[in-house]
């Protein structure tokens, strides 16, 4: 990985993410890249696979592979798993002066006086 590049796996995220890459044929190789729009600027969606990204997290024998553009968006950028009855899924916690929306899986920048972007 690139220095700098901190894109964090909690246990679950890793260990679902692994799971997912498995079953797909690709043990060990998934790839996240941001989608502009939604309910935030950003939202994240996860394939199987490397897809020409670089890697930007590991955790637990999985590497996240990205778009080498969106390293900078990635950047301290939290991924996590959460699991229940209904099902699951992943929710991102994005560093300091940035807005998760309610869905979990979108993020932006923080607007001054405190609002979000869209």
């Amino acid at each position: 990985m690139t220095k700098g590049q901190s894109l964090q796996l909690s246990a679950a995220a890793a260990a679902e993410l692994g799971r997912q890459a498995a079953v797909a044929g690709t043990p060990g190789m998934m790839h996240l890249d941001l989608i502009e729009g939604g309910c935030e600027r950003w939202t994240i969606r996860l394939r199987p696979g490397q897809l020409a990204g670089v890697p930007v997290g590991r955790g637990d024998g999985v590497t996240v592979y990205a778009p080498e553009q969106q390293q900078e968006q990635l950047c301290g950028l939290k991924l996590d798993y959460r699991s229940d009855l209904s099902g699951g899924g992943f929710l991102v916690s994005p560093p300091e002066g940035w807005v998760t929306c309610a869905c979990g899986a979108a993020f932006g920048p923080r607007k001054p006086g405190g609002t979000t972007t869209q």
